[in-house]
């Protein structure tokens, strides 16, 4: 005579992690299945994409990119994920349409350029001295450069500050 079992008499006989660890698994998937479309996606990685080829020295702005979803499990690197990363920054390299930016490719825009005029600044306690100059470089804000006295001809070296004047140190 064959005996056949039954799934309350299989359940009886398992041991009692096993139940739990299948309770549990149940569980997972109704609580996925249940989850709004959003919530699901949200934990897959974005990465922000051009809509159009951007060329080196542009601006991007955030009507020129959109985040999409990776489908591509091999994808590393240092990528852009939100558009508040690359709005507002300069490309160095060419941004093909539909191709992850990565931010090894972006920078800040420069506060002082080159041959332009600039404030250079010298602080020692409570003295404080200014005087016209001309950087021999383009930079950003906390960039050190070099930048030429318009009155004295001297160089010196100075960290560009955000109100666009550089400040220099003694040596």
């Amino acid at each position: 005579m064959m005996f056949r079992r039954t799934a309350s008499a299989a359940k009886a006989n398992e041991p009692r992690g096993s139940l739990l660890l299948r309770a549990s698994a149940v569980a997972g998937f109704l609580c996925m299945s249940l989850m709004p479309q959003g919530q699901a996606q949200a934990q897959n990685p974005m990465a922000v994409i051009p809509t159009r080829t951007i060329y080196p020295g542009e601006v991007i702005e955030s009507h020129q990119v959109e985040a999409v979803e990776v489908t591509n499990p091999n994808l590393t690197g240092d990528y852009a994920s939100a558009i508040n990363q690359v709005a507002g920054k300069i490309t160095s390299r060419t941004l093909l349409a539909g191709r992850v930016i990565l931010t090894s490719a972006l920078r800040d825009p420069y506060t002082v350029e080159r041959g332009k005029a600039v404030r250079i600044v010298f602080n020692n306690g409570p003295l404080t001295i200014t005087a016209a100059g001309s950087p021999l470089e383009s930079a950003a804000i906390g960039d050190l450069i070099r930048v030429r006295n318009t009155d004295s001809g001297v160089i010196v070296s100075g960290t560009v500050m955000a109100d666009g004047t550089i400040h220099v140190v003694a040596k």
